[in-house]
């Protein structure tokens, strides 16, 4: 059996599609979980607790840890750490290999220019420090062997889910609406993105890859990097829109903070915006001959499969 902790999300939905090409024992886990695939066995759980998250991970060969909490420092030093280890306990008591779906905030604002696999876990920010330690906890026990696991690595993501990407947010919702789209702190740096259907993809396939384990590997993604302003203009062409967007600057991004509790929270992330932001998938693309969807092509479909969810 392959389990997804965190059942629900863009990524974990894309994973339980994938995964569908390598089994048809599949257990989605979550408070209130849904079936992806026909087959999917549905199991709902609180997995901030413990004795519920050994449940969740009993009979499994594979899984994989997807759960995304409230964007909050607070939130993710409560419960990240707790989780982490609960989830790896129970899979070394179950003998199965875990799959951490993981972003780049433990890489500091030092390194984000060009992130690799090889980049020092070395973070500037309060979630960064966060991530740091679950990241640490896990590798750890690979390096112990008592683990069998992959820590897959992502940068920020866009799809058809709106709600859930900066991205999508920012720009595709707002010219939706007849609005400007939206960048924040630079629309001149480039930032790396990462096509939810390719993450989903590549995650199940490490997963079902005995190779791959107890490593590093950056999710593929797109190497050419575009600026805040290529972006706004990639979607306005595709939704034929003008091209025309607002900047909302650092300080006004701390200003609103005080009224928009997201806001507050990503303005210690500004150094991922101000600056250029590369994710370097070439090792994943090398070993799997996997070649990334291109943006333009990614924010093609994007296009057409939202609007013919309107329609």
């Amino acid at each position: 059996m392959q389990t997804i902790l965190g059942a629900g999300g863009s990524i974990s939905n894309e994973i339980a599609k994938s995964l569908k090409y390598f089994t048809d024992d599949i257990r989605l886990v979550s408070r209130n979980p849904k079936k992806v695939n026909e087959t999917d066995q549905l199991f709902s759980a609180d997995l901030t607790d413990r004795d519920q998250v050994f449940k969740a991970v009993e009979g499994s060969e594979i899984v994989y840890l997807t759960i995304g909490f409230e964007y909050s420092t607070k939130v993710w030093q409560k419960q990240w750490p707790p989780l982490m280890q609960n989830v790896i306990d129970a899979c070394i008591v179950n003998k199965a290999k875990l799959v951490f779906f993981d972003n780049v905030y433990s890489i500091g604002s030092e390194f984000v220019k060009h992130i690799t696999e090889e980049s020092p876990i070395y973070p500037t920010s309060k979630k960064g420090e966060v991530r740091a330690q679950v990241d640490l906890m896990l590798l750890d026990q690979m390096k112990a062997g008592k683990i069998r696991a992959i820590i897959a690595r992502a940068p920020d993501f866009y799809g058809v889910d709106i709600n859930n990407s900066v991205l999508m947010s920012l720009i595709y919702k707002n010219l939706a609406a007849g609005k400007k789209a939206q960048w924040m702190f630079n629309a001149k740096t480039k930032h790396s993105y990462i096509y939810t259907p390719d993450a989903g993809a590549a995650t199940a396939l490490l997963g079902n890859t005995p190779d791959a384990y107890n490593q590093i590997w950056n999710l593929p993604t797109d190497r050419k990097s575009l600026t805040g302003e290529q972006w706004v203009s990639l979607f306005a062409k595709e939704m034929d829109k003008k091209i025309n967007f607002k900047l909302i600057s650092g300080g006004m991004v701390r200003i609103l903070g005080i009224f928009i509790p997201f806001l507050k929270e990503l303005f210690e992330m500004r150094y991922q915006f101000d600056r250029d932001y590369f994710f370097d998938s070439i090792k994943f693309e090398k070993y799997f001959k996997y070649q990334p969807t291109k943006y333009e092509a990614g924010v093609k479909e994007i296009v057409q499969q939202l609007a013919a969810k309107k329609s």
